[in-house]
Order: structure tokens, then C-alpha cells, then sequence
């Protein structure tokens, strides 16, 4: 065997690397040890033979098994062939570029218990550092190893382990002493600790200190003798102040003091509504005997808790001399945020570029109209300055507006290489075309829609290197199929990595093939089982396409390479995020003990489990003691669980212990300010009485959150509007802040009621529109209103109305509809065209979209990509080029009628590609023949074949084909299980073969 295929081979089997390596004499580990980490070469000779050293390092620390291997190796040697620094060192490396994931309870007692001081400080230091990286397990573990070694320690005439000197090395670690250790800490010790210039960077850490811990630590600390309400030592508290519990008798400086240490409170891992609550008793402290307009810039992020009530009778000379506090708080409901604008713009007069951009986080508060009232060229320094990082936190409709006026000023070429982020994806289509002196550097840090993408690469392939567009990332999208297979081998080969950087960007149409799945897979036997299992692994599944048979294959695939079992934590290592998608049943039974603790860390890192995972984690959840203690965690879980039904349960059970736990007796009582802050969603298990039993400060003041609870049915919805009223009185005189904090709640209100508001302005109808579930009789009387009270008519709307008024654009006839006029359409065409209509509404659509980008038949990839919906409905869809089939918008295929959707070409139905074929409904499959159904399956397989039954070529096995490219072929390549294009079997062989030899 080649030295090569030696080194290869133990590459792809760790075991056996670290077999090797445990029969290392001294020398030669220390050998091993120098290369592997401290040798700047690129290159081994060995004899004749030279090794590139520098890709076969890089090959090492990527495998996850090779890194497990390389930390259980120097664990077992290191320390005896090196000194304890150098190993520290070595240990640290090996961690820091792995996943950690192999740094177990087990293993941590593997550690040695024996180190000189550096040594032991440099590896706590490092265990500090992974921290958030390791499980609770091991960071218990790691505590424990820790406090081994600190036993050890001679003791300062102390009843307790745990000195100045221990609490330093412990560092985050603290959070693990347990409460009566902490009690019995000196009071020497503790002084000497909180003294040290650096506790308050090591206590501003302890993101998951519990209440209980906390305060036993202020209470150490008060005892030592540190007067706990000087500034000096508030300062030194880190995050203990987030639990002060000491108000009696409160000055308001000191309060003020604290609440502007608390502003870091919202690193804490849970207990917000604490949080909250302290907060807000501070906040009452620090007005005592002051007016809100003499303090508002003293109270740090506690403004975010004052009411709206509160935030109207600030006067407009108090926000201005405040804003340099409230431009850097976050938190802000969106209420919050109208209110504070509008007081310090009405004291500054004039809305200028300088003017906004002290406004930090609150110009997001500034009203559509005003924002495109200010001049294009202020505008245009606003997307360039320090503002530009909130114009993502813009509505739609503020966003249109600033771009509308901008490109009303004829320069709008220049303004767009400064738009930066993803709002860039609100220019339009039509707008881009009007443009030129495009480049690939201009589109640096924007983020692209597809049908940007496709008209952008296409435009710029003309004059550009493949490469160099590639490197932009978002411009990944607009690579079609046919430009994939166009592409020659070394063209390929330079942009791969690039491909293989975005597949996240990539489409299931663009990373999906008919048949290379399946011809691949046949190669992947024995050796080669584990760079596919490893390449795989680290994609994971999610990028494969709809078709439950290509997945299936893969998982079968899978479960043959591992033997039908997973034996240890390397497998676990192999499989990566795969194991998300193994069937439960398979794990049941085959896979060992000792593979289970890593399994079970790799199963939180899921996006989503089935329900046979999350029955089992739901399972071991439902502790009471832990439910009582963290129902913030158990909420936060309860969003990131697959079924309904677990969440709800979750939720039932969170409400359960809240409501229990503050003293709920059987008879009806209202929720309180602090129970709705902890319940989030589990709000929804507030009766309909409880919520009218409501007090109305209560309501005021948490109408954001209650409103933006997503459960609630129409019963409750209905008497929080009632609420509503009570508190605000009679609908007219109903604020736009006001109705924009309704959230949901708004969704209870009645056509007659909706005609009794104030809609003149087009932020308050944007934030409307943007709930879902309004009936066409409401939806039209939010319309109406619109008008009536801004006294427009349809024909004098702008772009940026047409996008604020969202899903109601539905209920107009085609009359109004005819009546748009074409440019404003144009620039809201994107948005229009995410709108489900009714069928008569979009062919109208269809007629305003042909005034923009011509008759129908003429438009392309990038154009059914922009009009979305619109596509869907037009007439002359049967018409349309089968290769053009996969632009059209997924959400678009499913609101195509029967009756068109029907007319389709099986050639057309086969091109859909994966993701279009996966949206075709039950309904409308019923509308088709065998030929058409058959090409849907075709279609749901990634097929592009222009016929159902013709053979397709891709991928194909050629006779004679040699070893080494059967190798490349299984050696992991994530092209391969994905690639849609590359239709020459020669070809694709000698790609892979290329970039994995």
C-alpha cells in the first residue's frame, strides 16, 4: 500500500488511527505532535515521495472522528511525552476546531487530576472559553474536574474550598457551586474576590445563573461589608444585579444606578419576567419626586416598560435631550417607537438626514409619507450611513417609500450600489432594468431574490468570469440548469467551492437530479461507506429535494454503511445532522450505550424531530420540579417542537405551574402583568372571564404582547377588543399606535367598527394587513377606509400604498384595478405578487403586468420568478416554455385553477422540478391523466426530460469505468447526491474525481 493510501485510509477510520497512535513510543508522539501543530511547512518529502502536508492537515482537523481521535490520543500520552503546557496547548487547538461534541462527562474524567498551576489555569481558561459550546453535562463535569484539583489547594483558614483565587479560575463555572457552598464562602475571601479589578468582566458572564444562586452570592457580598448601594460596587456586580432584591428604603440615584447596569440583564438565560418586574419597581424608585421629562435619559432600557400613557406625556424637548439613551435601547414595541418619533421630530421641525441619524433604533418609528417627503439625496446618505443598520427593521411600506424617491430623482444608478443587506430585495425588477454600469463587486454584501439573481447573472455573464459572479454568494441563485450544463469541466471545478459554500441559497430545482441518486448510491459499498457517510453528514438532508424516495434512499444507504446499528460515538461523529432523520425504529434497540450520550447531544442541535423523537424528549421534559423552576425554557422548547399537540401540551403545563404558582385559586380572577410576561403563548389558556376580569392598566400595558399571541380564538380575541375600547374609549379617537398594537386583537374588530377608525395613515393599514385572517367584508372595509380617510382614490396611490395595503388589494374589481397607474404597479409588482387573490382578481393583475414587462408569452425565468401569484393564474400558462416551468413561484403553483393547471403539457408537468411538483394539490391532481401524473412523479424526482419514459442519460455508468473514478464517485461529494444539471455522465465522473482525489 502507498504511503498515500495509508494515510487516506486511516483518515477515514479514526479507530484504527488511534490505534496507531497509542503504540507511539514517546519520540515519535512528540514527533507526530511537532508536524501536526507547529510545522509551518506545505509539504513532506519522504524519500521520492512528496505529501501535501498542508491539505492533508486540513483533511484532519474536518473530520470530526480524526479530532475525537486526536484528543483522546494526547489525553492518554500527551502528558506523559510533553510537559503539561505544551499538551494544554495541544488540547487547545484540537477543541477549537472541532465541534466539541465529543467532549463528554466520560471523557472529561479522563482529564488529568495532576497539573502544575499554569497548566491547570491555562486549560480552565480554555474550558471557559467553550463554555457555551459544551452540554450541561459536561459543563457540570468540567466543574467537578475542576473543583478536584482546587480541593487540593491549601486552605486559608477557611471553612470552605471556594476562595478569591477558586472563584477566579472558575470563572462561568460559578454558576455550578452549589448554594450551600456558597453560603459557607469567607467573607475575606468574597471581599477579596468582588475587590479584584476583574470580577466584573467574569460576573457579566453568568448568562445562566439561577435567582436563588444570585442572591445568596449579594448576600455574601453585603455581609463582607460592600455597601450595596454605592455606585462603586453596583458596578462590580456583573449580572447579580439583574436579582437586587434589596429596595427598601431606595433612593432614586441608586435606583437609577442599578437600572443602568441592568441594560445587560437580556443576556440572562431565562427569567425575564423577573427581570421585568424589578425593573419596573426601579423605574418607580427613580421618578420618585421627579417628573418622567427630568429622568427619561437616566433610566437606561427600563423605558421600554413604561406605558404608552406615560411615553404621551413626555414632552417633545425631553425626548430630544434624551435621544443619545433611547436611540441605543432595544426592546421597543412598535407603539413605543411611533410615540417617541413623533415627540422628537416635532421638536426638531425639519426631518433631515442629520436629524435621523441620531435617531438610532427609533427611525423606525418615522411615518411612511415622511420618509418620502425628505429630498432623494438625503435618502441616499441615509442608506449609506450609520442608519442603514435598522433600514431591515423598516415595514415594507417605509422601505418602498424611501426607494420610490430616490429613484424618482434620476440617479438612481449610483444610489444602488449603496444598498446594502436585504433591502436590496426591495428593489424591483423593472427598476433594476432601467439601470446600468452594473458589476460583481457592487453586489457584495446585498442579498439577491431569485428573480434579481437570474436577471443580474445573466446580465453580467455577458462580461464577467463565472467565478468571479460566484464569489458574491447571493448571485448562486441565478445559475440556471442550462447554464450549469453550458459550464466547461475547469469552469466547474474553479467554482465548486463556491456552490458548495451557498447550497442553502440554491433551490431543490437547482440541486436536484432524476436519476444520479440512485446510480450513485450503487457505488457506495465498503470502504467508501465512510466519506459518504461524513460528507453527507455535514450537509445533512434538508437540501435534498420533496421526493420521499430519494430520501428513503439515502437513509437506506445510510443504514447499510453503518451495518444496521451505530456502535459508538464515532458513528454518531459520521453521521452528523443525519441522525435527525433516521426513522426512530432504527435507533431503537441498535444503537449502544456508549453511543447514546453523543447521540443525544447531536439530537439538540435538530431543526425538527418526528414524533416519534419528540414523544420521547417531551417525555423526559415533563419533570415538575424543572417545569415550576424554568417555564421561559419550556416555552422557548415548546416553539421549536414539531407536533402541534407537544407544544400545546408544553404550553397547558407552563400555564399550569404559573398561574399555580402566584396563588391561583378556582375562583375567576385577572391576569396579571407579570403572569402574561411569563406565559408568552401559553396566554391562550386564559378563560374568556379571566381576560374580562382584566384590569385596564394591565391591559395598557401588555396589549402588544396579548396581541401578538397567536392562539387566541374568537371568543378571546373578541373581549380583549371590548377591553380595548374600555381602555381607549370610543374608536374614532383611537391613536395609530394605538391600532397598530392590536396585533391580532384588530382581527375581532367588525366592518363597522373598521369604518369608524382613523386609517388616513398608511403605516397604520400596513400593520393591519399584515395579520392574517380578515374576511373579505373586513378586508374591504379596511380598503374603503384607507381611501376615505386620505381622502386618495385608486388612481393617485403610490408604489409604497400599494404595498402597505398588502392582502386588501384583493377585493378590488377589475375597474380599480385598471385604474393603478403602471409605474407604481411596477415598483410593488414583487409584493402584489405575493398575494393569494381570487382567480379573477390575479388575471387582472396579469393584464397591469403585461403593461410592465410585455405580452406573456415573452416573459422569462426572471420575470414568472418576480410576479409570483400573478403567474399562476394567466391564461396562457399551457402556453409557456417547458424550460421555463421551474420559475414559477411554488406558492404560485398551488393557487393555479384546475382547469389551466389541467391544460398542461406532460413535457411542461415534467419540468416543474421538485419544489413546484411538491405544491400541486390534491385537487388539482385529480384534474389529470395518467401521462400528466406520471410526469408529476417525474417531475417530484428532479426530473428535466422531455418526455415521461424517455431515458434519461445523466449520471450514467460507463462500461469500463476504473476504480478510482468509482471512488471519487462515492467519496462524499454533496454535488452529487444534489446536482440537477450536469446532464454527461464523462462529465460528472471526472469532476468529482477531480475535486476529491
Amino acid at each position: 500500500m502507498s504511503i498515500k493510501s495509508y494515510l487516506k485510509n486511516l483518515l477515514y477510520q479514526p479507530r484504527q488511527l488511534l490505534s496507531e497512535l497509542q503504540q507511539l513510543d514517546q519520540q515519535q508522539f512528540q514527533t507526530a505532535m511537532k508536524y501536526l501543530f507547529h510545522s509551518k511547512r506545505e509539504h513532506l518529502e519522504i524519500g521520492n515521495i512528496i505529501l501535501d502536508w498542508g491539505k492533508i492537515r486540513e483533511r484532519i482537523f474536518q473530520s470530526p472522528g480524526v479530532n475525537r481521535t486526536l484528543f483522546l490520543v494526547t489525553l492518554d500520552k500527551c502528558f506523559l511525552a510533553l510537559s503539561a503546557l505544551d499538551c494544554v496547548d495541544i488540547l487547545s487547538q484540537v477543541l477549537r476546531v472541532s465541534a466539541v461534541n465529543y467532549l463528554q462527562p466520560d471523557v472529561v474524567g479522563s482529564l488529568p487530576n495532576l497539573l502544575l498551576e499554569d497548566a491547570f489555569r491555562n486549560l480552565s481558561s480554555l474550558f471557559k472559553d467553550l463554555y457555551d459550546r459544551t452540554s450541561a453535562s459536561t459543563q457540570r463535569a468540567l466543574y467537578g474536574w475542576m473543583k478536584q484539583i482546587l480541593l487540593k489547594l491549601p486552605l486559608n483558614e477557611s471553612t470552605s474550598w471556594v476562595s478569591a483565587e477558586s472563584l477566579w479560575i472558575l470563572g462561568r463555572y460559578v454558576v455550578h457551586l452549589p448554594l450551600e457552598e456558597i453560603l459557607k464562602i469567607s467573607l475575606n475571601e468574597i471581599r477579596l474576590f468582588i475587590s479584584y479589578d476583574n470580577a466584573t468582566k467574569q460576573l457579566d458572564t453568568v448568562y445562566d445563573i439561577t435567582p436563588e444562586l444570585a442572591q445568596a452570592l449579594l448576600e455574601r457580598i453585603s455581609s463582607s461589608g460592600f455597601d450595596m448601594r454605592n455606585t462603586s460596587t453596583i458596578y462590580r456586580l456583573g449580572l447579580l444585579v439583574c436579582f437586587y432584591d434589596d429596595l427598601e428604603q431606595m433612593d432614586a440615584a441608586v435606583a437609577r444606578a442599578l437600572l443602568h447596569q441592568m441594560i445587560k440583564c437580556n443576556q440572562l438565560r431565562g427569567f425575564q419576567a423577573k427581570v421585568h418586574e424589578l425593573k419596573s419597581q426601579l423605574l418607580n424608585i427613580a421618578m420618585q419626586n421627579q417628573t418622567l421629562n427630568d429622568t427619561l435619559g437616566t433610566l437606561s432600557d427600563a423605558v421600554v416598560g413604561l406605558t404608552s400613557s406615560q411615553l404621551e406625556s413626555l414632552s417633545p424637548e425631553a425626548v430630544h435631550n434624551a435621544v443619545a439613551t433611547l436611540n441605543q435601547v432595544s426592546g421597543w414595541a412598535k407603539s413605543q417607537v411611533m410615540i417617541l418619533s413623533s415627540k422628537y421630530l416635532s421638536y426638531e421641525k425639519v426631518l433631515s438626514f442629520y436629524n435621523v441619524s441620531q435617531m438610532g433604533a427609533l427611525v423606525t418609528g418615522i411615518g411612511t409619507w415622511s420618509l418620502h417627503s425628505m429630498s432623494p439625496r438625503e435618502l441616499a446618505q441615509m442608506i449609506r450611513g450609520t442608519t442603514s443598520q435598522y433600514l431591515s427593521d423598516l415595514s415594507p411600506a417605509q422601505q418602498q417609500g424611501i426607494l420610490r424617491k430616490i429613484a424618482s430623482s434620476g440617479d438612481f444608478s449610483s444610489s444602488v450600489k449603496d444598498i446594502q443587506g436585504a433591502f436590496f430585495k426591495e428593489v424591483s425588477l423593472s427598476g433594476l432594468w432601467k439601470q446600468t454600469g452594473y458589476n460583481s463587486a457592487m453586489l457584495n454584501e446585498k442579498e439577491l431574490r431569485s428573480s434579481q439573481a437570474l436577471y443580474l447573472y445573466e446580465l453580467l455573464s455577458k462580461e464577467n468570469h463565472p467565478v468571479d459572479l460566484l464569489s458574491t454568494g447571493q448571485l448562486v441563485k441565478g445559475v440556471t440548469c442550462q447554464l450549469f450544463e453550458s459550464m466547461d469541466t475547469d469552469i466547474f471545478l474553479n467554482s465548486f467551492k463556491f456552490f458548495e459554500m451557498n447550497l442553502h441559497l440554491l433551490s431543490p430545482y437547482q440541486v436536484n437530479n432524476k436519476d444520479f441518486i440512485s446510480e450513485y448510491l450503487e457505488y457506495v459499498t465498503g470502504p467508501l461507506c465512510v466519506p459518504f457517510l461524513e460528507r453527507v453528514g455535514k450537509t445533512g438532508m434538508d437540501l435534498l429535494n420533496p421526493s420521499l424516495h430519494k430520501r428513503d434512499a439515502v437513509l437506506q444507504k445510510v443504514q447499510e454503511c453503518l451495518n444496521s446499528s451505530i456502535a459508538d460515538e464515532y458513528d454518531v461523529d459520521l453521521l452528523g445532522n443525519l441522525i435527525c432523520h433516521l426513522p426512530p425504529a432504527f435507533l431503537h434497540g441498535r444503537t449502544s450505550l456508549k453511543a447514546m450520550a453523543a447521540a443525544l447531544h447531536q439530537f439538540k442541535l435538530c431543526q425538527q424531530l418526528s414524533i416519534g423523537y419528540t414523544t420521547v424528549l417531551i417525555e423526559a421534559l415533563f419533570i415538575l420540579s424543572f417545569l415550576l423552576k424554568f417555564p421561559e425554557i419550556i416555552l422557548q422548547i415548546a416553539k421549536t417542537v414539531g407536533p402541534v399537540s407537544s407544544a400545546e401540551e408544553l404550553q397547558s403545563a407552563v400555564f399550569e405551574s404559573v398561574s399555580n404558582g402566584t396563588g391561583r385559586v378556582l375562583l375567576t380572577r385577572a391576569p396579571s402583568s407579570n403572569e402574561i410576561i411569563k406565559l408568552g403563548e401559553a396566554n391562550v389558556f386564559w378563560s374568556v372571564q379571566e381576560l374580562k376580569c382584566m384590569d385596564p392598566e394591565t391591559f395598557d400595558k401588555n396589549v402588544e404582547l396579548l396581541g401578538g399571541v397567536s392562539g387566541f380564538n374568537s371568543s378571546q380575541l373578541t373581549v380583549l377588543k371590548e377591553k380595548a375600547k374600555q381602555v381607549w374609549g370610543l374608536l374614532p379617537d383611537w391613536r395609530s399606535y394605538q391600532i397598530i398594537s392590536l396585533g391580532r386583537i384588530a382581527l375581532a374588530l367588525s366592518a363597522q367598527e373598521i369604518a369608524e377608525l382613523d386609517l388616513s395613515s398608511i403605516d397604520t393599514v400596513s400593520a393591519l394587513t399584515q395579520q392574517t385572517g380578515w374576511t373579505l367584508t373586513q378586508a374591504r372595509a379596511i380598503l374603503q377606509g384607507f381611501l376615505d380617510d386620505s381622502g386618495q382614490t385608486i388612481s393617485t396611490l403610490k408604489s409604497f400604498d400599494l404595498v402597505g395595503l398588502g392582502a386588501v388589494l384583493c377585493t378590488l374589481n377589475s375597474t380599480e384595478i385598471t385604474s393603478i397607474r403602471t409605474a407604481e404597479f411596477s415598483a410593488a409588482i414583487a409584493r402584489i405578487g405575493l398575494l393569494f387573490c381570487s382567480t379573477p382578481v390575479l388575471r387582472q393583475f396579469k393584464k397591469m403586468t403585461e403593461s410592465v414587462f410585455g405580452a406573456a408569452p415573452s416573459w422569462n425565468g426572471s420575470v414568472l420568478q418576480e410576479i409570483g401569484t400573478i403567474a399562476g393564474n394567466k391564461d396562457e400558462l399551457k402556453a409557456i416554455d417547458k424550460s421555463l416551468m421551474p420559475y414559477i413561484q411554488p406558492a404560485a403553483v398551488r393557487h393555479i385553477p384546475p382547469e389551466i393547471f389541467q391544460a398542461l403539457s406532460p413535457e411542461q408537468i415534467a419540468n416543474l422540478g421538485p419544489e413546484n411538483a411538491a405544491m400541486v394539490t390534491g385537487w388539482q391532481r385529480e384534474h389529470l391523466d395518467a401521462a400528466q401524473l406520471q410526469s408529476l412523479g417525474l417531475a417530484l424526482e428532479g426530473a428535466r426530460s422531455s418526455s415521461p419514459g424517455t431515458p434519461s442519460t445523466a449520471g450514467a455508468p460507463q462500461e469500463g469505468q476504473s476504480p478510482a473514478t468509482s471512488e471519487a464517485l462515492a467519496s462524499g461529494c454533496v454535488l452529487c447526491l444534489h446536482c440537477t444539471c450536469l446532464s454527461e455522465p464523462s462529465g460528472v465522473e471526472l469532476e468529482v474525481s477531480y475535486i476529491f482525489s
